[in-house]
């Protein structure tokens, strides 16, 4: 099967990528996870199974057909760093050693016969005197006299260092003889890159790879929304702070934005940690500090378009916070929603609101007295905090081990310890729910904070004070011009 194949009504399940569009420091952090899900309704036919490299580029890497015919595939994308990896890269680095190489020998070869040159310059007088006071010695030998010979004995003596430097001078003429053979070699290999390349310089082909990106994201932008099918293996980015926090990158500014803010601790909390990139965040280096005017609640913060959205420390009310100018633009009470662990997660930490953004907009997630301590979703306007709409999911909050919407729709797993599990999905756009048995490893054994990001379509956790990603697989339905 071929890419061009995907037409009206085809359906794609495409594994997120994550560190793949943030700082060039981090690609190594994004693995992607090489298990092939078939969505539920499809023939367990599998066309091909072979999951490609991280190095290869687009690849459909299992194919099976549902009972009305359609297609279901699994793509993977090209890694950010595919250039960087690019064998050719690795020999004109080589290359560049090499030259680096020869160069130093030219120089070191260059600066030996400068010295040796201005020796042999300095004794040029001499020499003639030798060799003038030799002639007359040779025509009549009768001038010579002891005294004569003496001094002429003498001046041989200055001249012998001469040898070495003619010896010396020898040997450089081998030593260019074999640069000039290796700049030979150079010479061809450069060629022949240069015409696998084709009329591309390097800068060219790095302006290319930026513009298929920036393409790839309005690809995936495109897609539009899916359903959980998958979840991957955790990727670790770093391991700091206490048992209980959050960390997340802004849902909603550009790609070339790559800031990641950190909030250690559920209790009180003032103090915000804003690192330059992840590569930044992962050595824990290059970050400011933002003091809150009011302390935290919990760890469900969500920093979208620019502010922190945050629970007030023993409040209902939620804080927006810009980074920017360092200050609140808003403070809105939740209105009957639970705090200060009337309604947290099982975990407790004072999770009792949940705020978190999706394709859709910015939410909150919560309870009330009046609704039995079932979960509430509250989508929110970000501009001034008031609901919009809110739904009764009939799921116990407190049986809850976190939560996070994707797509308009609320995944719960059932417990924050390990052997947790995506167990209860509810739809927004439609008002129902299912349960759901999506696995996933909890690698810590305690997640305290599970946050999804849409920008880059992975789940952010603090798990036992390990920040950790995990991929999406999303089931889409592609509706293309043709």
């Amino acid at each position: 099967m071929s890419v061009p194949m995907l037409k009206i009504g085809a359906v794609l399940s495409t594994m997120a990528m994550v560190t793949n569009w943030m700082s060039q420091t981090l690609p190594s952090l994004v693995g992607l996870n090489g298990t092939i899900i078939s969505s539920e309704g499809t023939h367990e036919r599998i066309v091909s199974g072979l999951y490609p490299g991280s190095e290869e580029g687009w690849q459909v890497y299992s194919t099976a057909s549902d009972p009305d015919g359609r297609c279901v595939c699994t793509v993977v994308a090209p890694a950010r760093n595919l250039c960087k990896r690019d064998p050719r890269s690795r020999q004109l680095r080589l290359l560049t050693e090499q030259v680096q190489n020869v160069s130093q020998s030219m120089e070191v070869v260059d600066l030996r016969t400068a010295r040796d040159l201005q020796y042999v310059r300095d004794t040029e007088p001499l020499l003639r005197g030798v060799d003038g006071r030799l002639h007359t010695y040779v025509a009549n030998p009768r001038t010579l006299t002891a005294k004569g010979l003496q001094e002429l004995k003498g001046q041989m003596s200055q001249l012998r260092p001469l040898l070495s430097v003619v010896e010396q001078y020898r040997l450089d003429l081998q030593t260019l003889a074999t640069l000039r053979l290796e700049l030979l070699n150079l010479s061809i290999i450069l060629t022949a890159i240069q015409e696998e390349i084709g009329a591309y310089d390097y800068e060219e082909l790095q302006q290319r790879v930026l513009l298929l990106e920036t393409r790839l994201h309005s690809c995936m932008n495109k897609l539009g929304c899916g359903r959980l099918t998958a979840v991957s293996s955790p990727i670790t980015v770093r391991a700091s702070g206490s048992r209980f926090g959050s960390w997340m990158t802004d849902a909603m500014i550009p790609s070339s934005d790559s800031r990641v803010w950190s909030m250690d601790g559920y209790y009180k909390g003032r103090r915000v940690l804003e690192y330059r990139t992840m590569g930044d965040f992962t050595k824990g280096q290059n970050f400011v500090q933002h003091l809150l005017p009011h302390p935290w609640a919990g760890t469900g913060h969500v920093v979208y378009n620019g502010s922190l959205y945050y629970n007030k420390h023993q409040s209902n009310i939620l804080v927006q916070y810009h980074f920017r100018s360092r200050s609140v633009l808003l403070q809105r009470s939740l209105s009957g929603a639970g705090y200060n662990n009337t309604f947290p997660y099982s975990w407790g930490g004072s999770s009792d609101i949940d705020l978190m953004a999706d394709e859709m907009g910015l939410w909150a997630v919560y309870t009330s007295i009046p609704n039995a301590g079932n979960i509430m979703v509250s989508r929110l306007d970000s501009r001034s905090l008031e609901v919009l709409q809110s739904w009764d999911t009939g799921f116990p909050k407190r049986s809850a081990g976190e939560a996070f919407m994707i797509c308009g729709t609320l995944y719960v797993t059932n417990s924050h310890l390990a052997g947790a599990k995506v167990h209860f999905a509810y739809h927004t756009n439609s008002s129902t729910y299912e349960y759901t048995d999506i696995p996933f490893h909890n690698q810590y054994s305690h997640i305290s904070m599970m946050d999804y990001n849409p920008r880059e379509r992975a789940l952010y956790t603090w798990n036992n004070g390990h920040q950790v990603l995990y991929n999406v697989t999303l089931f889409h339905v592609i509706r293309s011009d043709g």
